[in-house]
């Protein structure tokens, strides 16, 4: 289960990104998340501003 407070979801994302291969796409994937659930978390840390960086491979 992914954590729900915004900044402990930070965390969790970009340790998860760090630790694994694949990128964004891929840890929707491996945590079951639909298209929507995936935005969502995106929504969510942009709402502490924190944004996707496709360069970087994560959020920033």
């Amino acid at each position: 289960m992914i954590p729900n407070d915004p900044m402990l979801l930070l965390s969790y994302v970009n340790t998860w990104l760090r630790d694994h291969d694949g990128g964004y796409e891929e840890f929707v994937k491996s945590h079951a998340l639909s298209e929507e659930q995936g935005a969502a978390v995106k929504d969510k840390l942009l709402s502490v501003d924190y944004r996707w960086d496709e360069e970087q491979q994560r959020f920033v």
